[in-house]
């Protein structure tokens, strides 16, 4: 079975950065594509980033381009999420998810994904 655990979620200023990480286990996920998504209270599910595993593409939301960027350690199983020049409309409970495979995958849709973490709460005070 699958596990993701999310870490590195926090409190921050406006204008600071925080990194997130990903640990996945019970599989390899060398076919694997991963995302970020995040959540706030009362709104939909929103896609801020993915990548898939084998190859490192990369896909991102246009709301954090230029200030968000995803990567993975292959060695380590783990997928961060680095998150600079952090806004107050950042603020979210953040979540990693994961799909087996890319065929049939589209990374900003939340129910192409089989696996869940549990979240990570990022608040960004003004």
């Amino acid at each position: 079975q699958v596990q993701l655990v999310e870490s590195g979620g926090g409190l921050v200023q406006a204008g600071g950065s925080l990194r997130l990480s990903c640990a996945a286990s019970g599989r390899t996920f060398s076919n694997y594509a991963m995302g970020w998504f995040r959540q706030a209270p009362g709104k939909e599910r929103e896609f801020v980033a993915a990548i898939i595993w084998s190859g490192g593409n990369t896909f991102l939301s246009d709301s954090v381009k230029g200030r968000f960027t995803i990567s993975r350690d292959n060695a380590k199983n783990t997928v961060y999420l680095q998150m600079n020049s952090l806004k107050t409309e950042d603020t979210s409970v953040y979540y990693c998810a994961a799909r087996m495979t890319v065929i049939g995958w589209s990374p900003r849709d939340p129910s192409r994904y089989n696996y869940w973490g549990q979240g990570t709460q990022v608040t960004v005070s003004s």
